[in-house]
Parts: C-alpha cells; sequence; structure tokens
C-alpha cells in the first residue's frame, strides 16, 4: 500500500497549525533546533573549507534539514542508521556530538573516528549511527543486513537506510530492496531526491518521475512526502516506523527536497541557473517551520533570536575546539590495519 501522507508538492509554504499531531512544544523547538544547528554548523564547514582547515572531499546538507530532523524525530534511540557520503546533517540529528565532527573535519585526532575518517565516514555506534559510506548504494544492503539482525535476535529494533536519487540506478538497489520484501525486513529506505546526481538532473538519469514507485513491482509499501516540510517528514516516516516495527515490512520513501550548494565544496553548480535555486530557497525548511510556530505562538522573534546566538556560540566552539585539538601521531597510521 501507498503510504497516506505522500505528497509532490513543494511549492506551498505554509504548514497547519493542525498538522503538529502528537508533537509537544517542546519537541517542535528540539527539532527547530536541530535543523538551525544543522545549517549554521554547515555554513561554518564552507567557511573552513574555504581556509583550508577542511581538507578532502565534504559535502554540505544545506536546505535538506528537515528530511534528517524530521525522520530521525519519529525514531528511538536503538534504531540503526545509515547514510550516505552526504551524512553531516544525518549525524546531527541523531545526537553525534558536534565537536567531535569538527574535529573530524579538520583531520583532528580527537574526531569522532580520530581523524581518519573524515566528512563522508562519520560513525557512532554508541548511538546507533552506522556510519556514511562514501560509494554510492554501497551502504543500502548494510541496512537490510542491520535489519534481519534485528529481526533474527528478535528486537523490535529497526534500520534506517538515507541515499540520494542517483543511487537508485545502482544494481544494490533494486537487489536488497527485492531480499527484504521477501525476507519481510524492518527496514526504510529513504531516497533524499534533492533532483541531481552530482551534475545529472535526475531528468537526465531515471525514465519515470515519482522515484518511490520503484517498490510498487515488488509489492512494498511506498510512499513520497514534502522533504521541504518537517513535520510532513515526521508523519510520514512515523507510519513506515510503525509498519517495520510491528508488521516487520520494509517501507521506500521519497522524500523530495533540493540542495542549495553544490554536490560538493568543489562543484560550482553551473548547470543549474541561478534563478532555480533562488525559487527553491523559497521553500527553505527552515524559515517556513520558524515563520510557523512564531504564528502558533509556540516560539516568539526573540527566541529565534536567541537560538540563533546559543547555536553561533555552539559552532564557533566546536571550531575552537577542533582548531586546538592535537593531529593524529604518526604511529596511529598503522593501527586498525589489517596484515598478513
Amino acid at each position: 500500500m501507498e503510504a497516506s501522507t505522500s505528497t509532490k508538492n513543494i511549492s506551498s509554504p505554509k504548514l497547519r497549525k493542525n498538522d503538529y499531531t502528537d508533537l509537544s512544544h517542546q519537541q517542535l523547538i528540539a527539532m527547530y533546533k536541530k535543523m538551525l544547528l544543522i545549517r549554521r554548523f554547515e555554513e561554518r564547514c564552507s567557511q573552513e573549507y574555504g581556509k583550508g582547515k577542511i581538507s578532502g572531499f565534504c559535502h554540505l546538507y544545506i536546505g535538506q534539514e528537515a528530511v534528517a530532523v524530521g525522520t530521525i524525530s519519529a525514531l528511538n534511540n536503538k534504531d540503526f542508521i545509515y547514510a550516505s557520503y552526504r551524512d553531516h546533517g544525518q549525524a546531527l540529528a541523531r545526537g553525534m556530538d558536534p565537536k567531535l565532527i569538527m574535529a573530524e573535519l579538520f583531520g583532528k585526532h580527537s574526531g569522532i573516528t580520530k581523524g581518519v575518517g573524515g566528512s563522508m565516514h562519520l560513525i557512532d555506534s554508541e548511538i546507533n549511527f552506522m556510519g556514511g559510506y562514501g560509494i554510492v548504494g554501497a551502504h543500502i544492503p548494510l541496512a537490510a543486513g542491520a535489519a534481519f539482525s534485528a529481526k533474527y535476535l528478535g528486537t523490535d529494533n529497526i534500520a534506517i537506510c538515507y541515499f540520494g536519487d542517483a543511487a537508485i540506478n545502482q544494481g544494490i538497489f533494486f537487489e536488497t530492496l527485492n531480499m527484504a520484501q521477501l525476507w519481510k525486513l524492518p527496514v526504510i529506505f529513504i531516497i533524499e531526491n534533492n533532483k541531481y546526481g552530482m551534475g545529472t538532473s535526475i531528468e537526465r538519469s531515471f525514465a519515470g518521475n515519482e522515484l518511490y514507485r520503484t517498490g510498487k513491482y515488488l509489492d512494498m509499501n511506498r510512499g513520497s512526502f514534502d522533504g521541504m516540510n518537517i513535520i510532513e517528514a515526521y508523519k510520514t516516516m512515523k507510519d513506515a516506523v510503525n509498519i517495520a516495527r510491528t508488521n516487520s515490512m520494509p517501507t521506500l520513501l521519497e522524500a523530495i527536497t533540493y540542495r542549495f550548494k553544490g554536490h560538493s565544496m568543489s562543484d560550482p553548480a553551473t548547470y543549474r541557473a541561478k534563478e532555480e535555486v533562488e525559487l527553491a530557497k523559497v521553500n527553505d525548511p527552515i524559515i517556513i517551520f520558524g515563520n510557523q510556530l512564531i504564528e502558533d505562538k509556540i516560539i516568539s522573534e526573540s527566541e529565534i533570536e536567541n537560538f540563533e546566538s546559543e547555536i553561533k556560540n555552539k559552532v564557533i566552539e566546536c571550531v575552537e575546539f577542533a582548531e586546538k585539538s592535537d593531529q593524529p601521531p604518526l604511529d596511529y597510521l598503522y593501527q586498525n590495519v589489517y596484515k598478513n
């Protein structure tokens, strides 16, 4: 069956007050602050990359914040999360320490993977954030494996896997979906359709316009949602979580979203018209959600300003922590390396 909350429309920037469902004011505020943290963290990453403090590959999550925060807010802390190389957003939404992430991006030994993983390989098993993965689509079967393990061991844990629209053209995507449906695994696959696979638009790489319908031919639960609307992301994910946890069945979801920056820090994104990007920013998920919370008297404009100041200071502290941290010692090159 298809998710009842599916929608393809990202043109309406207004949330309705009654969309908040079971979320308390405290939860709504926490969700807003997480989105704001991701945005300000990523903006500072861009600055530090420009200074040469961050090197290597770095893929920013700016514009897609509502997907990570909305969906992860519907999980419990034992559920397994797998992400692609654009993983900062999911890591922060899950609750990974931003100081340790920034130190990792700086290549410092105090980083979450001791400075050797970098931007694309954030991982923290203590919060069941099972990693970002640099090979397109390669983590999709890993999430199915975690779901298989949870089912085999008789737990009610589920697995969630985030990947971009370009990953659905990998053979492992279809193979894993088939296996998950055959074995009735408690896993949720989330396509973050930001319209571009690197510099190639989805229209040029996929013969269809509703990616989630690829699950139809496997008779899989499926649906799409407005990835610029955090409440819709939460509600759709909550339905999928219930299906996975109660019925031990997989779901394929498509988040219709948009990245405001290039594919990576080395991408000037000249394949997109400036007008296209500016039009997409009308649906900025943080501005929309913040304005709605103000309108519904859940927070005030002064509280928004306080949150900005608080998060700005937190990000500054992250950078200071990273700058003061030590480089990995030379002998660490020989640790965690397999040899005969």
